[in-house]
């Protein structure tokens, strides 16, 4: 028997950055998205066995920490790995052998900055969404029965294809158990339902914005890997400052 509509929690997307303030942060579940490549590497270095991924915004404290703790630094601007930085945000370079009992600290171009806006606002709980790891998110979000915010790290604030795919994928499995009334949400569902047969491939045939910046670093089994459904299938949660596994 389904429930009424009205005793639904609510799910709404947020296609960029620029836009989260627009949303009911303070009482939602927020999942932060940035399919290329934050959210991926993420759960695909959790999945490999590290103790535990801590997000900043910017590169400078990340090197702090890393001099200040045993931890491994990363990060990257703009596709590279950021400058005073050995590594970078490639989930392939995060393999169990490397990874392992290992504290990462990981600063990104759109989505750490996300997540700490979000933070900002009181979001009411946190978790990193990836396709890596979509069945653990749609799970948890079941389980959990509240108001969601699918958030799009998009690029510098500009909305892109990738992330809006993934807040479709997440929509197409569990919006019988949720009230939508967001057009975004709706938009993001459509492309979804346009590119899942192949979503490299549909990524390419769209020219899509970052995927061609990456594509044109030599990233192609990067952007492989993070448009893989439930390859790092882990829930990534963010506790006390980490992210850690659900």
């Amino acid at each position: 028997m389904k429930t009424e509509t009205s005793r639904l929690p609510t799910l709404t997307t947020c296609l960029s950055p620029a836009l989260l303030s627009l949303y009911d942060v303070s009482s939602s579940i927020v999942v932060i998205i940035d399919i290329l490549r934050a959210t991926s590497t993420i759960s695909t270095a959790l999945f490999n066995g590290a103790k535990s991924v801590i997000p900043v915004d910017n590169v400078a404290d990340c090197i702090k920490l890393g001099k200040q703790m045993d931890v491994i630094t990363a990060g990257e601007r703009d596709g590279k790995i950021a400058e005073g930085l050995k590594y970078g945000n490639t989930p392939l370079q995060y393999s169990e052998e490397f990874i392992k009992g290992k504290t990462l600290v990981l600063t990104t171009t759109n989505g750490t900055r996300l997540l700490h806006m979000a933070l900002a606002e009181g979001a009411k709980g946190i978790i990193t969404g990836s396709f890596c790891n979509l069945s653990s998110v749609c799970d948890y979000l079941l389980a959990q029965n509240k108001d969601v915010i699918l958030a799009c790290a998009a690029w510098k604030d500009r909305i892109n294809i990738e992330d809006s795919l993934f807040a479709g994928a997440v929509i197409n499995r569990i919006k019988d158990n949720f009230h939508i009334n967001c057009d975004a949400s709706k938009m993001a569902e459509s492309l979804f339902n346009q590119g899942k047969n192949d979503l490299f491939d549909f990524m390419r045939d769209k020219n899509a914005s970052h995927f061609q910046r990456l594509m044109g670093f030599g990233l192609e089994k990067d952007i492989r890997f993070c448009l893989t459904l439930d390859n790092a299938n882990i829930l990534v949660v963010y506790e006390a400052g980490r992210l850690i596994a659900g």
